[in-house]
């Protein structure tokens, strides 16, 4: 069972839609005790970064993620669930995060139009990454963000993306997996890395 968590901020009801359409259980819950048991964590997310850490504290959800990622089972951030897993934001001003992978959130600079909204290509940079088997290169997801995770280490980098500036946009640590861009609505490819997902 895959637990899809549920703190009031993201595509819930299309991420298990996405999963249940590639064969695989999943639940929307926010209950500790049903995420403790879960095979597999995915964490959506949109929304502003403080907002969603103020939500996980106030459902007291923090300790059960921890706990989960400490687990070593597989765990999917997607868009904002990929910058919580970072150290701080500077969305609104400074925002501690989850500082599961160490570095920073930053916004797009001015000169840009954000969000960075729509579809944009991939530069794979671990073509050993699980979830990128049958993901070829430049290959096309759907993004929506203003703000974009610097990683202290570089190797955690499993893709790039480009707008105005390369950024991270896929990390992967361990059973840590998370996407940038949105794989619920990515069509056929988004559905190819949650099918990989759900996999392993």
């Amino acid at each position: 069972m895959i637990a899809v968590v549920d703190y009031e901020r993201g595509n819930l009801r299309s991420v298990q839609k996405a999963l249940e359409h590639v064969g695989a259980r999943a639940v929307v819950t926010r209950d500790p005790k049903l995420i403790a048991k879960a095979d597999k964590m995915v964490l959506p997310g949109v929304g502003a970064f403080a907002d969603c850490m103020e939500n996980l504290k106030k459902f007291r959800l923090i300790e059960p993620i921890m706990e989960f990622l400490s687990s070593e089972r597989p765990f999917l951030g997607i868009c904002l669930g990929l910058q919580l897993l970072f150290t701080e934001s500077e969305e609104f001003g400074v925002s501690r995060g989850l500082d599961v992978i160490p570095g920073r959130v930053v916004r797009f600079p001015q000169s840009l139009k954000v969000p960075h909204m729509g579809w944009n290509t991939l530069e794979i940079w671990r073509q050993d990454c699980p979830l990128l088997h049958g993901i070829e290169e430049k290959s096309y997801f759907y993004f929506v963000h203003s703000y974009y995770v610097v990683p202290y280490d570089l190797s955690v980098v499993a893709t790039s993306t480009t707008y105005g500036v390369e950024y991270a946009s896929m990390a992967w640590k361990a059973n840590i997996f998370a996407t940038q861009f949105h794989p619920e609505k990515s069509q056929r490819l988004g559905l190819k890395i949650l099918e990989n997902f759900a996999r392993l």
